[in-house]
């Protein structure tokens, strides 16, 4: 049976800006100082597991794509507009079923996650294709290590007849503390990390059984895609409901006993910003990356900071957990904590900062 992972590409990671901007996203960059860009470490994990891979992206970012990926034609899909990520994932499931079938198994990862252990990325990945086979959607699920009130999360029923793979209660919104520590000391809940596996077949289905119109009209423009109608076919798209996979399918398809999902704990981090970064840079120990510079860095007093530099040295003293980062035309100089709240500053910057975004 085929295998296709499909890769959404989007968004601009305001929470790690100055690094991630509009024109320059985070899945573009070698966030962790490893040598390879989040989007080449997706690919990197998915080889050999997949038979095929295909990223969507925007036009602004499909030249960077395809040169990090080496990608021919057939494997980027430029969408005109951001819809969200049900019309993304929608619409190369449609693709996958009309060039393979529709019991081709397609799995959606995102371009801008870390994953530390390859190896039981791809172990889940292959006990989500066996539970996908059996008609189900499939999410890989997160063992909780805290109780983060950054993540939604995943109430997990009993084991189905697929080893490994358990029967989703139903999807939770992010809880407030108290809740988040309930549902981990329960030990019956994971973090939803967003990754679904299913046939082709089942996902645009179970679309158009909860929402009949974008179903069809991804299916409508797939089947133009490799002729000489899609270029007429994409102009329908921004009429296409804005919407997310989880609230278009899974929640929806979870309360009918739908969806499985596969717990695993993988060193998975989906890096929501300067804290998170600092627990996964290469140089941990002192989280200082070069950012390609030469220049000292020097710390007093400054025990937890994280530091970017560029063209000039950098010393911070008597303010643990610093976050301080130098690109050179921007210099962000903030703390762990209040880096939180880096997404609502960057918002309000105004359109003559755009250029920095």
């Amino acid at each position: 049976m085929t295998f296709v992972a499909i890769v959404p590409a989007g968004g601009a990671g305001t929470r790690l800006w100055p690094l991630s901007r509009r024109s320059h996203p985070k899945f573009l960059i070698d966030m962790t100082g490893v040598g390879r860009t989040l989007i080449q470490a997706t690919s990197d994990r998915l080889e050999g597991l997949a038979d095929d891979l295909i990223v969507v992206t925007g036009k602004d970012h499909a030249k960077a794509v395809a040169e990090q990926l080496d990608l021919s034609e057939d494997a980027l899909v430029i969408e005109p507009s951001p819809r969200g990520t049900m019309p993304a994932i929608g619409l190369v499931a449609a693709i996958v079923e009309k060039r393979h079938g529709p019991d081709a198994v397609v799995g959606s990862f995102a371009a801008d996650h870390l994953i530390s252990d390859t190896g039981a990325f791809q172990q889940a990945v292959r006990t989500a294709i066996d539970s996908a086979k059996t008609g189900k959607v499939v999410t890989i699920g997160i063992t909780p290590t805290s109780p983060d009130t950054g993540f939604g999360y995943i109430h997990v029923g009993e084991e189905t007849t697929v080893k490994g793979a358990y029967a989703v209660a139903e999807f939770m919104e992010k809880p407030d503390l108290p809740r988040a520590v309930e549902y981990v000391e329960s030990g019956t809940f994971l973090w939803n990390a967003g990754m679904f596996v299913s046939r082709a077949g089942v996902l645009l289905d179970s679309l158009a059984q909860f929402k009949p119109e974008l179903a069809a009209g991804l299916r409508a423009i797939a089947a133009e895609w490799d002729g000489p109608g899609r270029a007429e076919a994409l102009t329908g798209w921004d009429d296409l409901e804005d919407s997310v996979i989880d609230r278009a399918i899974a929640e929806p398809l979870a309360e009918i006993g739908g969806v499985t999902t596969v717990p695993v704990s993988m060193g998975w981090s989906d890096i929501g910003g300067y804290a998170s970064l600092s627990e996964h840079l290469d140089n941990s120990a002192e989280q200082v990356s070069s950012g390609g510079s030469a220049q000292p860095v020097v710390l007093s007093g400054s025990d937890g900071a994280v530091v970017y530099s560029h063209d000039r040295p950098i010393v911070i003293h008597g303010i643990p957990e610093a976050v301080v980062v130098d690109t050179g035309d921007v210099l962000l100089v903030t703390t762990k904590e209040q880096s939180a709240g880096l997404g609502g500053v960057v918002a309000s910057l105004g359109d003559d900062l755009n250029r920095l975004r």
